[in-house]
């Protein structure tokens, strides 16, 4: 129950704000999510090497993707251009900082690694929010990820003998994995006929096989950055649901996927 009532507002929260708002609000929600799941960063890579003024100016510049993003409609290298901006500012700050760190080199290699696993990857729900039937897309790769988790446990669970990468994640299994793209597949078929989007169903069935596979790498890649800092939780804020990357993690890797797979496979 801890974990199923909170778990329904947000899936709720997120259906309403897709269906309703417009591409102005969806922008600044990914903005405070974005700068939400820095600070969760920050403290997972960071601990205590910075002070509070400096887990407010990184996470700020984790997320200059995101804040540059609002412009997309007009030209979508704005993303890569807050990439490159989020990287400079990076580099300034450990150079006005640098005898302050016994390792430099630590302090900006790990705000490089947020800045592309947070910034730059969730970026890319801004650029699908702002393709003509974006919020329909959006919804639809929700579907497919939420799908593939939900395959992926009951299958794992019942079915699940060999393990898939035991050394990061030791629950997940081959069988669960497999169940885990069919739970994206049908989740995603079902969905696309609610929400009519410009591809065929095959082509969502398609995209759906790799968007499964591309969230689970996603949850793999955290499961690597939490274990390399010695966390369980990329943070608290949800409650039983963990942090907030904790629950964006397949999204944050699957989104580029279906970005670019929809802009050039002419879907």
């Amino acid at each position: 129950m801890n974990r199923t009532i909170p778990g329904i507002l947000l899936a709720l929260g997120w259906l309403l704000l897709l269906v309703l708002g417009s591409f102005q609000l969806f922008w600044g929600v990914m903005v405070v999510i974005g700068f939400l799941g820095s600070r969760e960063y920050g403290r997972m890579a960071f601990a205590d090497y910075l002070y509070e003024s400096d887990r407010i100016l990184l996470p700020l510049l984790i997320i200059l993707p995101i804040i540059t993003a609002l412009f997309c409609r007009t030209s979508a290298a704005v993303v890569p251009a807050g990439l490159l901006l989020g990287f400079i500012g990076l580099a300034l700050y450990v150079f006005f900082h640098y005898q302050r760190f016994e390792t430099p080199l630590m302090i900006l290699s790990r705000g490089a690694l947020g800045l592309i696993c947070i910034g730059f990857l969730a970026a890319h729900l801004i650029l699908l929010r702002g393709l003509a039937d974006g919020a329909s897309w959006l919804i639809i790769l929700t579907a497919i990820t939420a799908g593939s988790d939900t395959g992926a446990y009951y299958v794992g669970s019942r079915l699940g003998k060999r393990k898939l990468c035991p050394n990061i994640s030791p629950n997940k299994t081959v069988e669960g994995g497999m169940g885990g793209i069919a739970g994206g597949v049908v989740a995603g078929v079902v969905l696309a006929f609610i929400f009519p989007v410009s591809a065929p169903l095959w082509g969502v069935a398609v995209l759906a096989v790799l968007l499964s596979v591309a969230g689970m790498m996603g949850d793999l890649v955290e499961s690597v950055i939490k274990r390399g800092y010695q966390v369980k939780d990329s943070g608290t804020l949800l409650g039983g649901h963990g942090g907030v990357l904790d629950r964006v993690d397949s999204l944050l890797m699957a989104a580029p996927v279906l970005y670019y797979m929809l802009i050039y496979s002419g879907f």
